[in-house]
């Protein structure tokens, strides 16, 4: 059988996942904190048909190996963690982290390792609680879910730092608890598990370990928080459509490859009448 067919099989699944992606960011254009994905494509292995030849001065001249390629395949479907555009909402539970760094969620007290967001559009409860919109509780610097406010917190603002400052019934201005920042090694190494979340991984950081401190760290080299804003979609609309194309041309192109083999079989058939 023709290599060219199975080459340009292997070619239209990669396209066809290169098409996947595309049509995931596209979707998620306007999700707050989204992260894109990117499919990198790698030769497979090549076919050696006669190997290299060394060179003997003054005999004879070196001969190159003679390889034929045997398709493409997969290399890589990255994350790309770059910041997406600022949007103001001037509500003051819309967080942003303006530089590296992550929120960190959890769905109950009783969970062990708590998940990573970059998604801060967060809400109040019926229990003073802050959470997500899917009802994951947000935690502080240690990692566990922040206490629900106080009766007689009247209110509050978030400083660049995450700490929470209450103003109380009786006009007196008081500190209260911090909201936590996830820092990993390798953002790409996390694993997207849905909900905007992020799951830690071995890859993500030496050993699983994740490291949980506070927001606007210049020892830690985490971001900022900053209120009344979220952090929107890296999703580049040019570059996705730019890419639909190529992908879409090559998909074409590949599929060409396997009716021209098709034809140069039919052909060898046909030598018999």
């Amino acid at each position: 059988m023709l290599r060219s067919m199975y080459s340009g099989v292997s070619g239209m699944r990669g396209f066809q996942t290169k098409l996947d992606v595309i049509g995931n960011n596209i979707a998620n254009v306007n999700t707050v904190g989204f992260k894109a994905g990117r499919v990198m494509f790698k030769d497979i292995m090549s076919q050696t048909v006669s190997g290299v030849t060394a060179p003997e001065d003054g005999e004879s001249g070196g001969i190159n190996a003679r390889q034929i390629g045997l398709g493409v395949s997969i290399g890589s479907i990255d994350t790309l963690h770059t910041a997406g555009s600022a949007m103001t909402t001037n509500n003051p539970l819309d967080l942003r982290i303006d530089g590296d760094g992550f929120f960190l969620v959890k769905l109950s007290p009783d969970q062990e390792d708590p998940f990573l967001t970059r998604a801060g559009d967060f809400h109040l409860d019926a229990a003073r609680q802050l959470v997500t919109s899917d009802g994951f509780l947000v935690c502080d610097i240690d990692g566990e879910p922040l206490e629900p406010l106080d009766e007689e917190v009247t209110a509050f603002s978030i400083s660049a730092n995450g700490t929470i400052v209450q103003k109380m019934s009786d006009g007196t201005t008081e500190e209260g608890a911090q909201i936590g920042v996830g820092k990993v090694s390798n953002p790409e190494g996390l694993e997207k598990i849905g909900g905007n979340l992020y799951r830690m991984t071995l890859n993500a950081h030496a050993d699983g370990e994740l490291i949980t401190t506070a927001a606007n760290s210049i020892e830690d080299g985490t971001g900022a928080i900053v209120p009344g804003q979220l952090e929107m979609s890296n999703v580049d609309l040019t570059g996705e459509f730019t890419e639909m194309i190529v992908a879409q041309r090559g998909f074409q192109a590949n599929s060409r490859i396997i009716t021209t083999s098709d034809e140069v079989l039919q052909e060898v058939v046909n030598l018999k009448r």
